[in-house]
């Protein structure tokens, strides 16, 4: 498919300069790489300058509520299996409001991919600090430096489960284009923290700081995030956590952990539900021609059997 067939005609109205750009860029051409269908494809979003990126992208998109993303993206791929689903959410969407979500995705171990995008601040409601800005940094925006510890999205997602964690920075676009690509294709939840500089509101974790201080992970021949059995999960989440409090004159991109033998939640439902995911919300009929709804006790009773108690002998 062509590059141009995955981007819409509307007017992209972020800042410019906005570190926004660069993570919409990748995520284009890392789907015209894969060749996902969009028919097959939906990108979720939440609140915030991030939310818009469903309106860019020509696949199916979901603009949902301020950190309500992540629940709607399970939803989605719980009911329809067979789709590609991707989380596009900010750091205060996605870890502020949208926080128990967060965790809750990782701990499922759902198909999903998370796409963060962490500028440090609520850009849309005009730079208030957000969950990842550091303790006593002071941008343009605020009186006062900011009062509250930050979350480090990395070490969060690691300790709740997500299989695939990575980081990326907006303005290396090949480099992030192939982590997004990576994160597809793992099989789990997938969640790649992206540095997205905020022209408008961030003046103190600007392009020019991060392009001093990033460097690769893979560019160090002795780091393999790889979980090669699974044994080495322990020991590869300790390095993982580890390396993500990395942060100063130098900062790591790249993958921090990739975990390919875990079963996602999908997989246990089909060992529950012998049924699924052949037969899914997404492919049941719901309802006769005429728009009576089914009713098919028989049908119930066959694919739930197992689950059925008996109360009156309990």
């Amino acid at each position: 498919m062509e590059h141009r067939s995955y981007k819409t005609d509307l007017w992209v109205d972020w800042c410019p300069g906005c570190g926004n750009f660069g993570i919409l860029t990748a995520v284009i051409r890392a789907f015209e790489e894969l060749s996902l269908d969009p028919s097959k494809t939906v990108i979720v979003s939440g609140i915030g300058c991030s939310g818009k990126t469903p309106h860019f992208v020509n696949v199916n998109g979901v603009h949902t509520l301020h950190g309500r993303a992540i629940p709607f993206a399970m939803g989605i791929k719980l009911a329809n299996p067979q789709l590609t689903v991707v989380v596009h959410g900010g750091d205060g969407d996605l870890l502020g409001i949208g926080a128990g979500h967060f965790v809750a995705l990782g701990r499922r171990n759902i198909d999903v991919t998370v796409i963060f995008h962490n500028n440090g601040v609520y850009g849309l409601t005009k730079g208030q600090a957000s969950p990842t800005l550091p303790l006593n940094t002071k941008t343009k925006a605020l009186a006062k430096p900011n009062i509250q510890q930050a979350v480090n999205p990395v070490a969060l997602a690691l300790s709740a489960g997500y299989t695939f964690v990575a980081r990326g920075y907006a303005f290396d676009g090949e480099h992030l284009k192939n982590l997004i690509k990576r994160a597809i294709l793992h099989k789990g939840a997938a969640f790649i923290d992206v540095l997205q500089p905020c022209i408008t509101f961030n003046d103190v974790y600007t392009a020019e700081y991060y392009r001093k201080r990033v460097y690769k992970l893979e560019d160090e021949g002795s780091w393999n995030p790889v979980v090669e059995r699974p044994g080495d999960r322990s020991s590869k989440l300790l390095k993982a956590i580890e390396r993500s409090f990395e942060w100063g004159d130098r900062i790591p991109i790249g993958v921090f952990y990739e975990d390919a033998h875990t079963t996602t939640l999908e997989e246990r439902f089909s060992q529950r539900l012998k049924v699924y995911p052949a037969v899914a919300p997404s492919n049941s009929r719901i309802a006769e021609s005429d728009g009576r709804p089914v009713v098919d006790r028989r049908r119930f009773e066959e694919v739930f059997r197992e689950f059925i108690v008996d109360v009156e002998g309990v």
